[in-house]
């Protein structure tokens, strides 16, 4: 018997905690994710991080993106801490960085994190499947936050009435 704290053990529960969550049940893969968390950090150390990027990949499932923002901001500080800023896993921590607190509604900041995207292509190549989701992603957050820059422009436009709109389409058409 290899006992709980076995690291085999601990990549079982990880997968349990995994599959609840595909399943459907994000609370419950997001608890067990964090009480993984806990069991890893004191058997593996700080300087194990695999189970971070879950609990934080869950914790947005469940609709704490905030939450979601936080784990993967400490995640991402053990990743430069220990595989440096050029490691694959560094970078894609920073791309859940910047979707995570673009999902909090900081599209200026997720925007600024996304452009991490020069960084993937210089280490992984244009071709590397790795890009993609970062270069989705830059692109999504700087639409948003363009939208949001114009908010104040679009509210202090007044409406027109659709009877005007109507009036206004047939003017143009050479209908009225």
């Amino acid at each position: 018997m290899q006992g709980p704290d076995h690291p085999d053990t601990l990549t079982a529960r990880h997968y349990l905690a995994h599959w609840r969550g595909r399943a459907g049940d994000a609370a419950d893969a997001a608890a067990a994710c964090a009480e993984l968390l806990e069991d890893r950090l004191r058997v593996q150390g700080p300087d194990h991080p695999d189970t971070r990027h879950y609990l934080a990949h869950w914790r947005g499932q469940v609709g704490d993106a905030a939450d979601a923002a936080a784990a993967c901001a400490e995640l991402l500080e053990d990743r430069l801490r220990v595989q440096g800023p050029d490691h694959p896993d560094t970078l894609t921590a920073r791309h859940y960085l910047a979707h995570w607190r673009g999902q909090v509604g900081d599209a200026a900041d997720a925007a600024a994190c996304a452009e991490q995207l020069e960084d993937q292509l210089r280490v992984l190549g244009p071709d590397h499947p790795g890009t993609l989701a970062p270069r989705r992603g830059l692109a999504h957050w700087q639409e948003q936050a363009r939208a949001r820059e114009q908010e104040p422009y679009r509210a202090a436009r007044p409406r027109r009435s659709t009877t005007t709109r109507r009036y206004r389409a047939g003017e143009i058409s050479g209908l009225v």
